[in-house]
């Protein structure tokens, strides 16, 4: 045992502990094989994972697969939808045409037998009608005397069968025509109301009621037949006086000047005191309203003479000039015309020659016509007869027109003359000077003058004056808006015989006068209505028309004749940089489209086109602004990308001249419209075809239906709708911008409401800083287009012109679509010409109270401006209180002095502080004033953390001291200078106090520069903020002000000079968080004072609150 455990053998081991090299081997193989086995398992759960994720990729693409497949079906249903809604559409326009067709002919068939009796069976109804008051009810009793008085210009049987049918018919106006029944029976009201609404109701329940679209028609063109039977009226009224004055042996009846009751004697006596060959006054009526609705051939075109023939006054509306053979072949036709426009109250010029008779009675006479450069010569036996036949032939128009109701008054001593050359054309005249106050007279007496060529030289001796040179001349003298010359033609014609419709002679000039078919008499009549538009205002136009279709040539875009006007030179461009301003550019794409972040996007579309290839085509003033994108690899068309024009630009053809423009370039074209665009039936004839889809129109000329440049569009179009022009379409870019701005600005104010203010970054702060319009931050938003409520031009009279803020004004009005500018007061001026205005001239007058009294009276003015120093109004304002006692005529007032900012009776005029709402309705504005301004809008916004007194060191340019000489307006004292004056108590400290409603210090000081207010406000603050959250503060307040802009830094003067708007920065914030100091700048001339005037004029006569203002 010993032995066994012993040392020197083994040592302390025994010898079954020690490992074998056998045993080593197999657990060697053990673990090689564990290694195996796991990394088996590896392998497999990868090639399982790398299974899992193809049979995953399999799935996706299968539901990719599906996906399509729905979209393929639904596509397909939506096409089918599509298509049959196209055709259901198509049906119904042909129904519709059909109907209106029928309806039309109905009408005509009325208008045509009810004047001779003939009622198409409808005798025996009407035989039993006279007793009809009596077996109705009460109710329908009253309404059908309140219809037959309404029907009484027609015969009396038929009067009382249509009366007795609205009565029974329409008794869901029962209370309606009670109320005017019982009005008309108090003798409050007036005839012409009642007609007009009977044309409304008779349409709508008895003639019209299965024919709606007739209907419709009718209804739009009622706002028209108001002003057409205002002038029926008139005409009526200076028939009975005519009638009275020609009947001194005879017997007749003078028609009152108002309709005062319905007394049915008294009321058909009326309608038969003409003379036989005078129609009576129903039929009268009844044909100037057929001719005008003929005449007119869409609602644009009724826009167009509403604003042409409502504004233009009645001396200067047109000047006509008839040739001899239009007296001699043509006559009835002129004269029809002639009565149309006088029964609407147009009172146009005529001057007649007549060179073909003359001709004729000179080779009886034995004389031969001599002439000399086309100029005859007239010796005195020539000027004799010609005398004699000019007489005779004035005579037989005047006759003629008399006969048929037309006041005329021939009038002779118009044209001064000296002799042309006596030496070669002997007695023949070169116009020296043209009598306006001899036309204007008659015309204010409700005559038609009518003139012979004829003139007088300064010692009485009479000369021989071309016609169409009297005529000229005349134009040139009276300014009209139209210069008609009567052709027998009807026209000028090109060289292939086609009637020229309209030249614009800014734009086709040169091109015509190169033309080999523009020779002789076409060549030298267009150069001589060139020089004689060139003379004119650039509203005026000459129209060469045949005299039976002058109401059409007048009133409608087509016309009839040859319609020359200078027109607007059309601009093209093709690349960014060409644009001359890109400022305006930027205006021009941003109108009418209203929208958050509206000015950011535009950005972005000119970094777009500055990228891209594209044409531009625009006006001079811009008006309309067309952006086509040429084909390219996507589309094998030209795109109209971008269309924008303004309601001027509709309403003067500048669009047509653009559209022109484009087709020359482009010879295939697709664009898309609204179907709600009031404006669609212009682009249906412009396109050869659209398609419907969605409100939306796609519109295409050039191609064919089936081509297949045409059908990749289609399918577009009905997938994506109007923003199928993708980046390049405008307007899709700006609902995606304004729609992910409001979502922005929604989640912005999220934030505000939950944890007020904070020095963390602000959510979306691009997107605040350059907010557009948002109700959820502006409590007091602009008016914008969509606003207004009036688009008929205002009168305006202006006090006080003679100051900066005056002639600032007047640049402003010269420029508005709607204000016109009719009475200029200035004592030093008076009777000077005003320079600056382009509408019309005017004389400088020196207006007292009592003639603004006498205006007011008249009803002469919408809006007077009192641009008077302090304390100087106040008789004019008296004298219109007065005036306004008694009469229903209420002009508004807008005082730019400071004498009516404290009275409560006065609307404070700061729209972006005062209620929007407030200004609207007023009639008396107390304009701020300048420095005033500034500091309100700089202080307004921060009033609720307001922790002490407000101080504003104001400092302004000298021309706020005005014209008046004074050391605030001496350059020399200025120079190098800066002048403090009314450290305390200044007017404009207790003006800014007053409306801010918490004391203000103000501290002004007059500086070297001319124009322009800088202001330093210090203004404590009642809580810790910090500059970002107080210019969020402003932007929040401000959002949407198109003449308030808030920028980070400091505003400098030099920048706000000449700007219609307030600049707004600074924001420097005390170390303590208790005190701010923001910057303000205005032009004190422009938003300070005539800018402000013209935004209170807007608000308080019912347009777009920034019409005819350049936005910052």
């Amino acid at each position: 045992m010993s032995d066994k455990l012993s040392y020197g053998q083994g040592g302390p081991y025994s010898s079954d502990d020690v490992p074998s090299s056998n045993s080593r081997n197999a657990r060697s193989a053990q673990d090689d094989q564990i290694q195996n086995i796991k990394n088996g398992l590896e392998d497999a759960h990868k090639k399982m994972a790398d299974n899992v994720e193809e049979i995953t990729k399999r799935g996706a693409r299968l539901d990719h697969l599906q996906d399509q497949t729905t979209t393929l079906a639904d596509s397909s249903q939506q096409f089918r939808r599509g298509a049959n809604k196209v055709r259901k559409q198509m049906w119904w326009k042909d129904m519709k045409m059909r109907m209106c067709l029928i309806g039309g002919i109905i009408i005509l068939l009325l208008v045509i037998i009810i004047p001779s009796g003939k009622y198409l069976g409808l005798h025996d109804k009407v035989s039993n009608c006279s007793i009809a008051a009596h077996i109705l009810s009460p109710p329908a009793a009253d309404r059908f005397r309140y219809w037959q008085f309404v029907f009484l210009p027609l015969p009396h049987k038929l009067s009382a069968f249509l009366a007795e049918q609205v009565a029974i018919n329409c008794g869901t106006t029962g209370s309606f025509l009670a109320v005017e029944w019982s009005q008309r029976r108090s003798g409050r009201g007036h005839l012409l109301a009642a007609r007009r609404q009977a044309t409304k109701h008779v349409f709508a329940y008895t003639i019209c009621q299965p024919l709606s679209q007739l209907a419709l028609i009718v209804l739009r063109l009622h706002h028209l037949t108001q002003t057409m039977l205002s002038a029926t009226t008139t005409a009526l009224r200076a028939s009975s006086r005519r009638a009275v004055s020609r009947s001194a042996g005879a017997s007749s009846v003078v028609a009152p000047r108002q309709i005062r009751c319905p007394n049915i004697v008294l009321c058909r006596a009326l309608s038969t005191t003409r003379a036989l060959a005078s129609p009576p006054a129903r039929d009268r009526t009844r044909e100037i309203v057929a001719q005008t609705v003929s005449s007119i051939g869409s609602k644009r075109e009724g826009q167009q003479y509403l604003k042409l023939f409502t504004s233009v006054s009645s001396q200067k509306f047109a000047v006509i000039k008839v040739g001899g053979a239009i007296l001699t072949d043509y006559i009835d036709e002129l004269c029809r015309s002639l009565l149309f426009l006088y029964e609407l109250g147009l009172y146009p010029v005529i001057v007649h020659g007549a060179g073909p008779q003359l001709n004729r009675l000179l080779e009886e006479a034995g004389v031969e016509p001599q002439f000399e450069e086309g100029i005859r010569v007239t010796d005195a036996k020539t000027l004799g007869v010609a005398r004699k036949l000019f007489l005779e032939e004035n005579l037989r128009l005047i006759d003629r027109l008399d006969e048929l109701g037309v006041a005329t008054r021939s009038l002779s001593g118009v044209f001064m003359a000296d002799y042309l050359d006596k030496e070669k054309w002997q007695y023949v005249g070169k116009i020296t000077k043209v009598n306006k106050e001899a036309i204007e007279k008659s015309i204010e007496a409700g005559y038609i003058p009518v003139l012979t060529s004829m003139a007088e030289s300064e010692d009485g001796r009479l000369l021989n004056v071309n016609a169409d040179v009297a005529a000229a001349e005349l134009a040139r003298a009276l300014e009209p808006l139209k210069v008609v010359y009567l052709s027998e033609k009807g026209g000028l014609f090109d060289g292939e015989g086609e009637k020229i419709s309209h030249i614009n002679l800014d734009e086709e000039f040169d091109n015509l006068m190169s033309q080999p078919w523009c020779r002789y008499g076409t060549r030298l009549k267009i150069k001589e209505i060139k020089e004689l538009l060139d003379t004119l205002p650039r509203s005026s136009s000459v129209a060469i028309i045949h005299p039976s279709e002058m109401q059409k040539e007048l009133f409608t875009d087509s016309g009839a004749g040859t319609l020359i006007r200078r027109g607007d030179k059309i601009r093209k461009v093709s690349s960014v940089d060409e644009f001359e301003d890109l400022e305006k550019l930027k205006t021009s794409l941003i109108r009418d489209r209203e929208g958050l972040d509206a000015e950011a996007t535009v950005d972005r579309y000119l970094d777009f086109l500055k990228e891209n290839p594209f044409t531009a085509y625009y006006d001079d003033t811009m008006q309309c602004l067309a952006i086509v994108m040429p084909p390219n690899k996507d589309r094998a068309m030209a795109t109209l990308a971008t269309l924008t024009i303004t309601k001027s630009g509709w309403l003067t053809n500048v669009a047509e001249n653009v559209f022109v423009a484009i087709k020359k370039d482009y010879p295939s074209l697709v664009w898309t419209v609204s179907e709600s665009d009031e404006n669609l039936t212009w682009f249906f004839e412009k396109a050869d075809g659209s398609f419907n889809s969605n409100g939306s129109v796609l519109f295409y000329y050039g191609c064919d239906l089936r081509s297949d440049a045409l059908t990749p569009v289609y399918e577009e179009f009905i997938s994506h709708g109007r923003a199928m022009l993708g980046n390049s379409n405008l307007e899709s870019r700006l609902r995606r911008a304004a729609q992910a701005a409001s979502e922005s600005l929604g989640r912005t104010h999220a934030i505000q409401q939950a944890r007020g203010f904070s020095t963390k970054a602000r959510s979306c702060q691009g997107v605040g800083q350059r907010r557009g319009y948002a109700t959820t931050t502006n409590p007091n938003p602009p008016f914008g287009k969509k606003n207004a409520s009036n688009d008929v031009p205002s009168r305006v009279g202006l006090i006080g012109a003679r100051g900066y803020t005056g002639q600032g004004l007047i640049d402003l009005l010269s420029a508005h679509p709607f204000m016109d500018l009719r009475h200029v007061s200035s004592r030093e001026l008076a009777g000077q010409e005003l320079p600056g205005y382009s509408k019309r001239k005017i004389i400088y007058e020196n207006l007292g109270p009592e003639d603004v009294a006498n205006l007011e009276k008249n009803g002469a003015i919408d809006c007077w401006v009192m641009a008077l120093p302090n304390g100087v109004c106040k008789p004019y304002i008296e004298a219109l209180d007065e005036a306004r006692k008694g009469s229903n005529h209420h002009s508004v007032i807008v005082d730019l002095s400071a004498d009516h900012r404290f009275d409560s009776k006065w609307t404070y005029g700061l729209p972006e502080i005062t209620k929007r709402s407030n200004i609207c309705k007023a009639t008396r504005i107390a304009n701020p004033g300048c420095y005033a301004t500034a500091a309100q809008l700089g202080i307004a916004p921060i009033l609720d953390h307001l922790g002490g007194q407000p101080t504003v060191f104001g400092v302004s340019g000298y021309s706020g001291a005005g014209v008046k000489p004074s050391p605030r307006n001496d350059v020399k004292a200025l120079k190098d200078n800066l002048m403090p004056y009314s450290l305390t108590d200044h007017v404009h400290e207790r003006e800014i106090s007053s409306q801010l409603g918490t004391q203000v210090g103000f501290i002004p000081h007059v500086a070297s520069w001319f124009r322009g207010i800088h202001h330093t406000i210090n203004i404590p603050l009642n809580k810790t903020m910090t500059s970002r959250d107080i210019r969020q503060i402003y932007q929040d307040r401000y959002a949407g002000e198109k003449l308030v802009k808030v920028v980070g830094d400091a505003p400098l003067v030099k920048n706000i000079m000449n700007k219609h708007g307030v600049e707004i920065g600074g924001f420097a914030v005390h170390s303590s968080g208790k005190r701010v100091v923001v910057c303000a700048s205005i032009d004190n001339l422009l938003k300070g004072a005539a800018t402000q005037c013209l935004q209170n004029m807007n608000l308080a006569l019912g347009y777009a609150e920034f019409e005819g203002i350049p936005t910052m």
